[in-house]
This record gives C-alpha cells, structure tokens and sequence, in this order.
C-alpha cells in the first residue's frame, strides 16, 4: 500500500502569484524608502568621530552638572503631575468614546463610526501638534501639556478600551438583556468587570506613555522638565542638559517599574 504523501509545513507551501506580487512589493517599499531618506554610511562615521572629538557634544556633556538639581528637581515632579493628570482625564474620557466606538453597544451605527473617527484623529496627530494648539487657546505652561496628553490618551485608550470591549464574551451580556436590564447596568455589571484587567494593562501603559511624552511637551512651552532641557541645549550647558536627561531616565525607569509591579498585582 502506498504511503500518502505527507504535505509540507505551511511555512514552505508554495506561494500564490498574487502573494510574490505583494512581497515584491513591500521589498521594493522598502529598499526605495531606504534609498530615499538613509543617511550615507561616510556621513554617519564622520558625524560619530565629531561626537567623540575634543571639542565634539559627548565630551561636553561629561562630567554631568548637577548644580541646579533643585529646581531641575521641580520642574521633573511638574511633569510627572502633568503626565498623572493629563493621564488620568484622558483615561476617563476615552470610556464613553470606546464604549459609542463598540458595535454591540452604540446606540447607531452612524455614532459608532464618529467615534472611531475621532479617536483615530486624536491618536493621529502628535502630541506636540496637540501641544501647540493647546498653548494658542489657554497659553504657555502646563495646562496646554495637560490638555495634549489627555487628548493623545483618548486616542490611545479608547482604541483598545474598544477593542476589549469588541472581545469580552457576548454570554452575560445576553443575560442581562434577558432579565431586562438597561444598557448601562448592563455595561457596567458585565462588560467592565470582563474587561478590568485589559483596562488596567492598557492604563498603565498610558501613564509610561504620559510620562515619556510629557518630558517633550516642554520643548514647545507646555511646561515641564523639557523646558529646562531646551533651555540648557540652547545656552549650550550639555553638562546640564545631561544631567536633566539622567533624571528624566530615572523618572521612565522609576514610572515603568512602579506600574510592573501594580500589573503583577492586579492581573
């Protein structure tokens, strides 16, 4: 009797025309974009010896100057409450935009595709553009790097506020509809609850976000520690400017390994 053939993994089955086309096509995207916009190798190298040079940026910022520790150390705690803040309002405003964003609970298909638009527009443009406009309505400072990072945290949190709420099992959702609960008690005693830990993951992500994005909000005069960073670069301390990118470094890592633990705890 003779053997069947064994067919091979899928990872080796022979393409179709229409895939080539398609991987030829991305391998062109790619290797034009490279082409169009890579810096060239010898540009590099030099750029890097320049660094390095006596005279070059790394050897100015070395050793770093930590003089001005105390207020650098206020402007740092300034942009860790913005993040909070900007976070926090962001968070709570992404909800009734992912939960009209959602097909099974919008009220109407019309209103699910608005809110999907405006959460992919408020996740589109950058936070520094949100930034800049937020400074021309309430001014410098940073109330307008409040405002940029809850806007930025709609986009980023509804989107997967949404799409969690698209994933939870349909099951309990159907069994409150059946004993005739509202929308909302159903929302809120079935959907939230299956969907905590993927909220939780998602927010805390959006504060290491906040906090990164924060400390550049003030490179455009929405407050912060980017402030005195540009400031240093522009009279030319690199001592000082490093020494603020190192407590900004400690701000990240202390942020990301706080909520690490708090993930591990309630996931």
């Amino acid at each position: 009797m003779t053997a069947m053939p064994i067919p091979p993994p899928p990872r080796f089955r022979p393409l179709r025309l229409l895939n080539y086309l398609v991987l030829l096509l991305v391998l062109g995207l790619i290797i034009s974009s490279l082409a169009a916009t890579a810096p060239p190798l010898d540009k590099v190298w030099r750029g890097v010896m320049r660094l390095f040079s006596p005279s070059g940026l790394f050897t100015q910022m070395f050793p770093p100057d930590f003089s001005r520790i105390v207020p650098i150390s206020w402007k740092l705690l300034e942009t860790l409450q913005m993040a909070v803040a900007g976070c926090f309002l962001g968070l709570i405003l992404a909800v009734p935009f992912a939960i009209l964003a959602t097909d099974r609970l919008s009220p109407h298909p019309v209103v699910r595709l608005g809110a999907r638009a405006i959460i992919a527009l408020f996740r589109t443009v950058p936070d520094l553009v949100w930034a800049i406009i937020f400074i021309i309505i309430v001014g410098l400072g940073p109330a307008a790097g409040v405002l940029a990072i809850m806007v930025d945290k709609i986009g980023f949190a509804g989107r997967f506020f949404a799409e969690a709420m698209e994933e939870s099992d349909p099951g309990p959702q159907d069994a409150m509809r059946a004993i005739g609960a509202s929308k909302l008690g159903m929302i809120v005693s079935a959907v939230f609850p299956a969907c905590l830990p993927s909220f939780t993951a998602t927010s805390l992500f959006a504060l290491e976000k906040s906090v990164r994005g924060s400390a550049a909000l003030g490179l455009v005069g929405a407050g912060g520690i980017g402030v005195e960073l540009k400031v240093a670069f522009d009279l030319f301390n690199y001592d000082e400017a490093l020494a603020i990118i190192l407590m900004m470094l400690a701000l990240v890592i202390a942020v990301e390994q706080g909520s690490g633990w708090i993930r591990r705890k309630l996931i």
